[in-house]
């Protein structure tokens, strides 16, 4: 019964979409580059006040509604170095090759009263409680004060908290994604710096002193838990949750949440920002992840540029009766340009120490020089994009460092991806 009703809710949906083209306000073309910061980007998938597909509005601004879709498929080929590869199991060096869906996401975003944003979207492309990507309601108190509570993004790092799809590269830098190395064999004692999406409360907003900030309690389980599963903290008492805070300076108004977009050529836009968060006593309460981040990124017409570095300390809790403690270190800069109105290459530098700064001993980084080639097809809201990555390895006492420095991560790495939203 449950299912055919939620059948029918969908159908009304549609017809009530499909006979109400009156009021489906398409927005205005947004090519001549004129007031594009205002774009709601919000979402972070797709800008709800831009020209793809409809949005449903009031004729006061008070109420809007927009359906939205990403889909992205992609072609990928990865190839590993031999060691960490056993040949008794005929393991080969290219793995993890071959087509992939990403992201399926399907939503709807909007707002309400005049006061309240909304969102709410599933990843068809994900498994498990990471179909549900977000959920959240965002109230705003004032023009300079909002208050955020569901599932969303943490506020850490430019990069990830970028619009999906309008990154400058098909993947994340590594240096954020990949987990650490601990000496250690405890259960899941691996952390990333990427908090990436997460449920909880959060107060953020833009004081007229172009400060934007954003301060906020999360589970700090991660995307792919939806339920409430923490406990007081031992060594700390108090509760064991990501503890988050974000500033940045915006001096030349709103930076939009887009490393790339052929409406946004005219745009003169930059960001300065500094985050950190505590996760205490993350990963099955055995460490307490302290995270330190410091961001810029720039718009500047058919230019964009952007770098960060961030710091993370592990502490293991009491009972894991371990006194050492462990420093990371990551960055990345990179930069895109648009030669044409819709072609835009782009280069990435990316470096990581994976083992830990004056901890494990094994010295040496990761670095990952990368380029790409962006092409944005007009008046279809396709996207094609590519990439190579090399995977180095530098500085490391003894060869067998260097060889479990890049375990688990591609030597050599090319993507094709093509992306459709609406």
């Amino acid at each position: 019964m449950f299912q055919l009703s939620m059948k029918k809710i969908f159908f009304a949906a549609a017809l009530l979409m499909m006979a109400l083209p009156i009021a489906a306000e398409e927005t205005a073309s947004l090519e001549d580059g004129t007031e594009n910061s205002h774009l709601d980007m919000q979402n972070g998938v797709v800008p709800i006040a831009d020209n793809r597909g409809f949005t449903l509005q009031s004729k006061d601004g008070r109420f809007v509604f927009k359906p939205y879709l990403m889909l992205q498929t992609s072609g990928n080929f990865n190839w590993y170095d031999s060691e960490g590869l056993d040949k008794a199991y005929n393991q080969d060096n290219v793995a993890n090759s071959g087509f992939a869906i990403p992201n399926a996401i399907l939503g709807f975003t909007g707002r309400a009263f005049g006061k309240i944003d909304y969102n709410l979207c599933i990843n068809a492309a994900a498994s498990g409680a990471a179909i549900l990507q977000q959920a959240w309601i965002d109230y705003g108190l004032s023009q300079t004060a909002h208050f955020r509570v569901g599932k969303f993004k943490t506020p850490f790092s430019h990069a990830y908290l970028t619009t999906l799809g309008e990154t400058l590269m098909p993947s994340l830098p590594n240096s954020l994604t990949q987990q650490v190395i601990l000496p250690y064999s405890l259960n899941a004692v691996t952390p990333a710096f990427a908090t990436g999406f997460d449920l909880g409360v959060q107060f953020h907003g833009m004081t007229k002193a172009h400060i934007g900030y954003e301060v906020g309690l999360f589970n700090g389980t991660g995307i792919n838990v939806n339920t409430a599963s923490k406990t007081i903290s031992d060594d700390l008492h108090i509760p064991s949750l990501l503890y988050a805070g974000r500033l940045t300076y915006q001096p030349w108004g709103i930076m939009p949440t887009s490393q790339g977009n052929p409406k946004l050529l005219k745009e003169r836009r930059m960001l300065i920002g500094l985050s950190a968060n505590y996760n205490v006593e993350s990963e099955n309460e055995s460490t307490n992840d302290f995270r330190l981040g410091a961001e810029f990124a720039m718009m500047l017409h058919r230019l964009y540029v952007a770098g960060e570095f961030y710091f993370m300390n592990i502490d293991f809790t009491k009972r894991q009766k371990i006194t050492d403690q462990y420093h990371y270190l990551g960055g990345y800069v990179q930069a895109g340009y648009f030669v044409t109105k819709n072609l835009q290459p782009a280069v990435r530098y990316d470096f990581y120490d994976r083992n830990g700064v004056g901890s494990t001993g094994a010295g040496g980084f990761l670095n990952a020089p990368a380029i790409g080639l962006n092409y944005f097809i007009p008046s279809c809201n396709l996207k094609l994009s590519a990439m190579y990555e090399f995977v180095g390895r530098w500085g490391h006492d003894t060869q067998l460092d260097r060889d479990i420095d890049d375990l688990g991560i591609a030597t050599h790495k090319a993507v094709v991806m093509l992306q459709y939203s609406f």
